[in-house]
């Protein structure tokens, strides 16, 4: 199972389920109010399911973190759908390098920046 996972700033209501269209057959997402708790969805890639999840608020209030999973995806790396998702919505997009694993200190993580300024490796914060 693939899992993708990307942090979007000022999510506008929609604009994950335009991009998502453009990619995914038979998207199943309400994402008309990008306020709640959580948003699931599904699709179909290569006829297999996608499950997809929006976490509105994740990382202080104005990010919205999308995860998409399935046996396999149009993106093969945070990176590349972060980079999808910039070009799509042009709002700040962050991702993980893919190098922390669950447990480690996080003092100095990085993470990817895609906006206006280009692509950086960035402390969250």
């Amino acid at each position: 199972m693939q899992d993708l996972e990307i942090y979007i700033r000022d999510l506008k209501p929609l604009a994950a389920s335009q991009w998502l269209s453009s990619h995914l057959d038979q998207l199943e997402l309400d994402d008309q109010q990008v306020d709640a708790k959580a948003i699931k969805g599904r699709a179909l890639y290569e006829g297999v399911t996608v499950n997809i999840s929006l976490y509105p608020g994740a990382s202080g209030k104005r990010y919205t973190c999308l995860v998409l999973e399935g046996a396999s995806l149009p993106w093969n790396t945070d990176l590349e759908i972060a980079r999808s998702a910039w070009r799509s919505m042009d709002t700040e997009v962050r991702c993980s390098p893919g190098e922390w694993k669950e447990g480690e200190p996080v003092e100095d993580e990085k993470w990817w920046r895609l906006d206006d300024r280009g692509e950086q490796l960035v402390v969250w914060n």
